[in-house]
């Protein structure tokens, strides 16, 4: 993205110092200036005034998710947009029974669920739904929440203040 809009600039954030150091070696080798990133977690960072804050398959994982939404929201201009990536996830058990499904409800038991259980959060799991990630982000204070695009594997939601 930085690469792809030279006259931006994007901050990553993670918690995971390494993954910090990676992204930030990546981000110099392919020349992209205007990234940068920075240890912070989902309710940290203390940049304000984003036209785009986005969330790439990690809100289901947090500690917080409501939490983090709500940082967003007072991070972003008034009129900023929060692009939701999230795993595409049925909101019953039963819209989840297919292939893609299957492998989300197995790494979810191995890899989601446990990440936010350790932090104390509500382990939501990759096959949190459309409208359990509209609620999370409407409790947050957002008032528009749609869904912007979706792949076989991926939601993809716009929230907006």
């Amino acid at each position: 993205m930085a690469k792809a809009y030279p006259d931006s600039r994007f901050i990553g954030y993670d918690y995971h110092a390494d993954s910090i150091r990676v992204a930030s070696e990546r981000a110099a080798a392919i020349g992209a200036a205007n990234a940068r990133f920075e240890v912070a977690d989902a309710t940290g960072y203390d940049e304000r005034d984003f036209d785009l804050i986005a969330f790439f398959d990690c809100l289901h994982d947090m500690a917080d998710p409501v939490g983090a939404a709500r940082h967003a929201l007072q991070a972003l201009k008034p009129d900023g947009h929060c692009l939701l990536v999230e795993p595409f996830a049925g909101d019953k058990v039963e819209d989840n029974l297919n292939p893609v499904g299957r492998v989300y409800y197995g790494a979810s038991a191995q890899i989601c669920v446990p990440v936010s259980l350790a932090r104390k959060g509500p382990a939501l799991g990759a096959q949190a739904g459309e409208a359990r990630l509209g609620a999370i982000m409407r409790e947050a204070g957002f008032t528009r929440v749609r869904r912007a695009a979706e792949t076989p594997f991926n939601l993809v939601l716009e929230a907006r203040p």
